[in-house]
């Protein structure tokens, strides 16, 4: 298939740029494969459409603040902070890309400085901090690491703590991620104890969500496409839960595309069931998957030409999804992390 098959128009105004006040005030559209059926209804109703002896999985990966400004020679530079290779050694993006070099100091506030002693492509950096606990600081001045779609500059400190607790889901446990696992963010503590009241059982995962989740596709046939690694972890007693439900013929939903990755890697690597412990996964998933795991899937609206698009397409097919996209659009869904959702039965 070509990435041009992947496309849709989106009016700027319908990518959500600040999320609604009450997590579970957002609009789900529902999606039946078997009929092609479209209904319109709110997050709050999630809980109604799953049934006693469902299994429900979530991605429990917690979000670092690592969005930093830094400033060279007097002019900011904004940063993403992907993880720490050695001590105070530091992987990153930066942009503009241009105004950092090899040999450069940048300086972040607070005596909180970085000798540039890398350069790769796109952006891609590697610092080397003295300070002693560099991840502290960080975590003190940085920002969420929302996707550039989502409008926010240093001078936007106001939103920094909105942004901080929002753009996080309320069962996140295990920080590694620089994006939010989307689909999760939709969820309230009230909402949680309603799907356990209904007798569903509720399983975590953890997937290190980094740069493969929002990569650009700079290839035109998809099947050309290459996805960078994420690490992922499934406990022992999560991965029995899931099994169990595989087994006994009850659905297994997964909470998102990150979700979804996971269990289908997982299941692959062991040749069957799901297979308990760490992992590195760089399985790229579009029409012609064969799901071994996943029966149902919640997930938000995704960007044109995206990985992420694809996956949702091999879910549910390729046409179900171009006419519910394009019903989005004329319903003025709210798309990408802030927005809407959409569940597909």
């Amino acid at each position: 298939m070509l990435v041009s098959d992947f496309d849709f128009d989106l009016p700027p105004e319908l990518i959500a740029q600040r999320p609604l006040p009450e997590r579970d005030a957002s609009r789900m559209m529902v999606v039946r494969r078997g009929s092609g059926g479209i209904l319109h209804a709110r997050f709050k109703d999630f809980p109604d459409f799953l049934e006693p002896g469902n299994a429900l999985v979530l991605n429990n990966v917690r979000v670092f603040p690592s969005r930093v400004w830094g400033e060279k020679d007097g002019k900011a530079v904004e940063f993403l902070f992907l993880g720490e290779t050695e001590w105070g050694v530091w992987e990153v993006l930066c942009r503009p890309a241009k105004r950092i070099k090899p040999g450069d100091r940048v300086f972040f506030g607070a005596g909180l400085e970085a000798e540039v002693i890398g350069a790769g492509e796109e952006g891609s950096r590697t610092l080397r901090f003295r300070h002693p606990n560099v991840r502290t600081e960080l975590s003190r001045i940085g920002f969420a690491p929302l996707p550039p779609y989502i409008k926010r500059t240093r001078r936007d400190a106001d939103l920094r703590q909105a942004d901080l607790e929002r753009y996080q889901t309320v069962f996140a446990e295990k920080e590694g991620a620089v994006a939010a696992p989307t689909a999760g963010l939709h969820f309230t503590t009230q909402i949680l104890r309603d799907i356990r009241q209904k007798k569903v059982e509720i399983a975590q995962i953890t997937l290190n969500v980094g740069l493969a989740t929002f990569q650009p596709v700079r290839v035109e046939r998809l099947e050309d496409h290459r996805m960078l690694e994420e690490a992922y972890e499934i406990a022992e007693s999560e991965a029995e839960k899931i099994n169990r439900a595989k087994a006994e013929g009850r659905p297994v939903i997964a909470a998102g595309t990150t979700v979804v990755r996971t269990l289908e890697s997982a299941a692959l690597r062991a040749g069957g069931p799901v297979a308990a412990g760490t992992g590195r996964t760089s399985l790229f998933i579009y029409p012609g998957f064969e799901f071994k795991v996943a029966d149902r899937l919640l997930t938000n609206f995704h960007l044109p030409k995206s990985t992420l698009l694809a996956l949702v397409a091999a879910f549910a097919g390729y046409e179900l999804i171009r006419n519910a996209y394009r019903e989005a659009v004329r319903e003025k869904y709210r798309f990408f992390s802030y927005g809407d959702c959409m569940l597909i039965l």
